[in-house]
């Protein structure tokens, strides 16, 4: 089973956090993960959920990374 740490590549594309607040929005679940009625009538492989669980993980690290930039870049323009 692959590693979700193709996250971390360059030619990853991350939605931005829109794009995921629009999508939760319309459909009541992250994208890439099955809505609770099709675990409900399909079940899932453990090992499949875990690599999709620590994906999103990955995604939530990517977002606080840029976050703090943004917070620093802020955090500088106040200090000028």
């Amino acid at each position: 089973m692959p590693s979700a740490d193709y996250v971390f590549e360059k030619d990853y594309k991350l939605h931005s956090i829109e794009e995921v607040a629009e999508y939760v929005k319309e459909n009541k679940h992250l994208p890439d993960v099955p809505s609770a009625k099709d675990f409900k009538e399909n079940g899932y492989k453990i090992g499949d959920m875990d690599n999709l669980l620590l994906q999103k993980i990955e995604e939530l690290t990517l977002y606080i990374i840029e976050q703090q930039k943004q917070i620093k870049e802020l955090q500088s323009r106040l200090s000028e």
